[in-house]
């Protein structure tokens, strides 16, 4: 039978394998050591266990207390019955009984495995939950272990013993893995099960797409560029909407990279899948027209209520708009989360030329988009600033106000008068038709055509003229 020694060496093998530390070891040492003692003296023994470091050997004491009358013979020893090893014990004295390891028996020897094995076990699973738990949305990599029923069993790198899977729901169609090739996914949840946590990896999810460009875009990584949304259907197409902390950096152009550099990197990843990148924007009537990309859109009408968009594109568009089967669009809807009710030029004035409903509704755009945030005047940094401190944030809230009105915001910059003053006179030109017609009455518009005529009537019939359109 192997001495303590040789047992406390194997244990500190295995808890070098299992990335242990020595107080680590010695107090799962100690507890299996009591799961043995446990079976020899009962289930209430308590016991001093020590361990030295330098030679392994290990010194138990078991610790019983002195009583009258036994009730529990794993912590308790009776007065008679100590007195026979020491005549000076009395009752509520501890009797200290050392115990060698040869004295464990088969049993024994079980019990403190399992209880080992069991600590060890628990331990790992516990490391892997404070591992991973926060990690939901990263890129993880290992290797395929093995293809069972469709899910890939997948080893990972950092965490060996942690089992991880990817479903087949997680998976591209179009890629095939074999056993020992390399694999990357992301980390979608950590799934309890009885055997303890499991790690439900997907190449499907659109956050493997943001955590490929986060890996290959720097500002991404660094908080600079944030992708705002997403959305994909698996082998075929991606949209994400991106913008950026920093006005001075292009969040598409960023993602893009050299020469395509750092989307071509994403692009090999996903097996040769589409990208669009467009740029975000809060307001869902602009953010519809790029989420449409590469289409062209001409006319696009919002109802926030229903959350819907209409757009309207030329004919030679609507192919590039609607995508192959129906993807672009869909995906468009995905991304600004609104539906999209998609037109060709041609439809669009069929509608609108039947039913007065769509007329409305471009009136109502005709007025709703004349309205945008400042944001989209090029009038600098500081001068935003200042206008939204004092509470201005569309161009129709100032529209009215005059140059000294902008002189008198606080931290107004002097150069942005003139500049934004020139933007809203730019901005301001009326050339509604409507306006004309009220301005010249059917009673101008007579006696223009008449005044024109002039020089083929007489006075006579100018006069005769002249009493007519009195009455219209």
């Amino acid at each position: 039978m192997a001495n303590a020694g040789q047992i406390v060496a194997a244990i500190r093998d295995m808890a070098a394998t299992k990335s242990l530390s020595a107080d680590e070891m010695d107090d799962l040492v100690k507890d299996g050591i009591l799961a043995g003692l446990a079976r020899i003296f009962g289930p209430n023994v308590r016991a001093e266990i020590a361990i030295d470091d330098l030679s392994g050997e290990i010194e138990m004491v078991v610790l019983k207390r002195v009583v009258e009358e036994v009730e529990d013979p794993s912590a308790e020893v009776s007065l008679e019955k100590a007195r026979w090893d020491d005549p000076t014990f009395e009752v509520g004295d501890v009797m200290e009984i050392p115990v060698d390891f040869t004295e464990f028996g088969r049993n024994a020897v079980m019990a403190t495995k399992q209880r080992i094995v069991q600590r060890v076990r628990e331990g790992e699973r516990e490391r892997i939950r404070e591992e991973f738990a926060h990690r939901v949305g990263e890129l993880l990599s290992g290797e395929v272990q093995q293809i069972e029923r469709g899910k890939i069993v997948v080893m990972m790198n950092r965490a060996r013993d942690a089992e991880a899977i990817i479903p087949w729901k997680d998976q591209n169609p179009r890629e095939r893995f074999r056993q020992g090739d390399p694999i990357r996914a992301v980390l979608k949840k950590v799934e309890e099960t009885p055997k303890g946590p499991r790690l439900i990896l997907s190449r499907a999810d659109p956050l493997f797409v943001e955590a490929l460009f986060k890996l290959e875009v720097p500002e991404i990584y660094q908080g600079i560029v944030e992708i705002k949304k997403r959305a994909r259907e698996v082998g075929g197409r991606t949209k994400i909407a991106v913008w950026s902390r920093d006005d001075s950096i292009d969040p598409v152009g960023a993602c893009v990279g050299l020469k395509g550099s750092r989307v071509q990197a994403v692009v090999s990843e996903l097996g040769g899948e589409r990208i669009d990148i467009v740029p975000w924007h809060p307001d869902p009537e602009v953010f519809a027209r790029r989420a449409l990309a590469p289409a062209r859109v001409s006319k696009v009408i919002s109802d926030s209520e229903r959350q819907v968009i209409t757009a309207i594109v030329d004919e030679d568009q609507l192919s590039l708009a609607i995508g192959r089967n129906g993807q672009n669009v869909r995906l468009a809807s995905q991304l600004i989360g609104w539906q999209i009710d998609l037109y060709g030029s041609r439809e669009w004035l069929e509608r609108g030329a039947d039913a007065a409903l769509f007329g409305g509704a471009r009136d109502q755009d005709a007025l709703e988009t004349a309205d945008f945030p400042l944001t989209e005047l090029d009038v600098g940094i500081e001068a935003l600033a200042a206008l939204e401190k004092a509470g201005y944030s569309t161009f129709l809230e100032i529209i009215d106000l005059e140059a000294e009105d902008f002189r008198n915001i606080e931290e107004f910059p002097e150069a942005a008068v003139p500049r934004l003053m020139g933007i809203i006179d730019e901005l301001t030109v009326l050339e509604d038709p409507t306006e004309e017609a009220v301005e010249q009455s059917p009673i101008d518009l007579a006696v223009s055509a008449l005044v024109e005529s002039e020089g083929t009537t007489s006075d006579e019939e100018r006069g005769g003229e002249g009493g007519e359109p009195e009455g219209v």
